[in-house]
């Protein structure tokens, strides 16, 4: 039926994890909207829909506009103002309740002068990734944002979003502490600022902090997006089991050299991306290796057999012996699990999904 590298979405372990944080969300009595820059597709999106889910995260305006024209009508653009998409930011908040992000302060100014329909605006936090955002200590400077802002008629100051990046690629202790550190930081901030704006809104998440942590003191909302899928990096360092991993990439055995313990897979990283895990075993480890059963779901993951390299085309798996290696065979397929969902999804751009057939993406929305 396969042909070539395809990637399988198992609707029921979506949903299921779709449910899980949703459950988890209400539990802690944080509003949940989800990152949807994962699955980028529409028809995932009614899945969420059918939770009474209503709002919305995305990483970039042409994504806002891809839901916005599906109906989701509450959408936080959870990237930088991007100053050359102003007109477009225009356009799409005529339409919906739309919340923007400013990184530093040029970047509130940019804003400001040239937005000129109502949007509620975010300042971005850095709680420890260094990436972007205004450093959490320095008050004079989100003070001078907050100005900017409000400076302008149509531009509300909605409150401040933070994402805990630096949470990915680590064990559930450490991830433990670095949520303990962003929430309390951003904690303080609000208590600093809640009687100057009683409706100020702390937005924050990632899927290791969400999955793992259950104390989030002063967060409004929430939100994660990997959890739809998870991956193996988030199996490997236990915020998931690679039975809740949602996808898996078809790909065809074309080579087997039992004397080496080696195969090789059409699948790479034009399907898979860099990204890479460690294994229990201590290997660097570009994907998991399973069987397919005639369903076309997947086992779980053969001990002892990993993706050790890729390139362009070839995926080069190890076994740990010969033996193990001859349970492949040319003309096989084998279904990889990868080690970031959300960047092998944007690679392969659909989905093919039991009973649904292939499902479309918005690929390459950035």
């Amino acid at each position: 039926m396969f042909t070539k590298p395809t990637l399988i979405l198992n609707e029921r372990i979506c949903r299921a994890n779709i449910e899980f944080m949703l459950a988890k969300a209400r539990k802690l009595g944080i509003e949940l909207r989800p990152h949807f820059k994962t699955h980028q597709s529409i028809e995932v999106g009614k899945w969420f829909r059918d939770y009474g889910i209503g709002k919305i995260a995305v990483s970039s305006v042409p994504m806002a506009q891809y839901f916005a024209s599906d109906g989701w009508i509450d959408i936080t653009i959870a990237f930088p103002y991007v100053h050359q998409q102003a007109e477009e930011i225009n356009a799409l908040a005529k339409s919906i309740n739309l919340q923007v992000l400013v990184s530093s302060i040029g970047n509130a100014k940019l804003l400001s002068k040239s937005i000129e329909t109502h949007v509620e605006v975010y300042i971005e936090i850095d709680t420890g990734q260094y990436r972007s955002g205004l450093q959490i200590e320095d008050i004079e400077t989100v003070n001078k944002t907050i100005e900017v802002i409000q400076s302008n008629p149509n531009t509300k100051f909605y409150g401040f979003l933070s994402h805990a990046g630096h949470s990915y690629n680590n064990q559930l202790n450490r991830i433990e502490q670095i949520n303990s550190e962003a929430t309390g930081k951003l904690n303080r901030l609000k208590k600093n600022y809640i009687e100057q704006f009683p409706n100020l809104k702390i937005s924050y998440g990632d899927t290791p902090t969400s999955c793992a942590c259950n104390q989030f003191d002063g967060i409004d909302e929430l939100r994660p997006g990997n959890y739809a899928f998870f991956d193996m990096q988030q199996a490997s360092n236990g915020i998931c089991s690679t039975s809740n991993i949602a996808i898996a990439l078809i790909c065809p055995v074309v080579a087997v050299y039992p004397e080496r313990s080696q195969a090789i897979i059409w699948g790479g990283a034009v399907h898979l991306t860099k990204d890479f895990y460690v294994d229990n075993q201590g290997n660097k480890s570009f994907g998991a290796v399973c069987k397919i059963n005639p369903d076309y779901t997947w086992t779980k993951p053969i001990e002892g057999m990993y993706l050790e390299s890729i390139s362009q085309e070839h995926g080069l798996v190890r076994a740990q012996n010969c033996e193990a290696i001859r349970t492949l065979k040319e003309g096989d397929l084998i279904a990889v699990l990868p080690p970031h969902s959300c960047l092998t999804a944007d690679k392969m751009g659909e989905f093919w999904v039991q009973g649904k057939g292939f499902i479309s993406m918005m690929n390459h929305c950035k």
